[in-house]
């Protein structure tokens, strides 16, 4: 599988979103993160389904939402509407989270499991087989900009080791942290979709940060 630099749009400058959206874009990105808080579950609101609606329009790229909230179930309908491709939802915060991703995947989207630094993989154990994303985070979530915590890459080497043994079909997705001094050490244990913020959008520099762990990225895939 192609690794995929996925850009946490949290990072982008709300006031150009849609020229943001084209910047990436133009540079070979095909799936955008989108990050949505409620204020309750992380300590930080962003956006909701309206202005993703809005951007829909603007990009036939992956809308991929991680939704950062309580008991996400009652509000997945509305991310549907407003064009999203994946949903990803947290395993702390689902009463049910069995419920909720046969919820996602009964819409036809990519379902996904969160899972915070503290969280072990074997809480969700039972249910991988249904899940077509597993999301580590390598940061606390609610807030872009924060230092990578580093152990999770045994996390993802651990998912990447259950994957292979079960024959699963999930792809494993790193957030957090992420630049590209220490981007190799998360494709070393086995991510293979990069959720990246601060370290790409910068007023500027966004294309040639692309371009750099793009380059970093083609080197591990071609050489280890």
């Amino acid at each position: 599988m192609k690794t995929i630099i996925a850009p946490s749009f949290l990072s982008a400058d709300a006031r150009y979103w849609a020229d943001e959206i084209r910047l990436v874009e133009q540079e070979g990105i095909r799936c955008l993160h989108l990050d949505v808080m409620d204020g309750h579950f992380v300590p930080n609101i962003t956006f909701g389904p309206g202005p993703i609606k809005m951007l829909r329009s603007v990009s036939a790229m992956e809308f991929d939402a991680h939704l950062m909230v309580l008991e996400p179930s009652s509000i997945i309908p509305a991310f549907v509407d407003a064009g999203v491709d994946a949903v990803t939802v947290h395993a702390e915060a689902c009463r049910h989270l069995h419920r909720t991703l046969q919820q996602i995947k009964d819409y036809g989207k990519k379902a996904g499991i969160a899972l915070n630094p503290a969280t072990p993989v074997s809480f969700i154990e039972p249910i991988l087989d249904m899940a077509d994303r597993i999301l580590v985070m390598s940061v606390n979530p609610g807030y872009g900009g924060q230092k990578a915590i580093m152990s999770m890459t045994r996390k993802i080497a651990q998912l990447h080791q259950l994957r292979q043994k079960h024959n699963y079909a999930y792809e494993i997705q790193a957030d957090g942290g992420i630049n590209q001094t220490n981007v190799r050490a998360f494709l070393e244990a086995g991510a293979e979709n990069l959720v990246i913020g601060s370290a790409l959008y910068q007023p500027g520099k966004t294309a040639e940060n692309i371009r750099a762990l793009a380059r970093i990225i083609e080197d591990f895939e071609k050489n280890g």
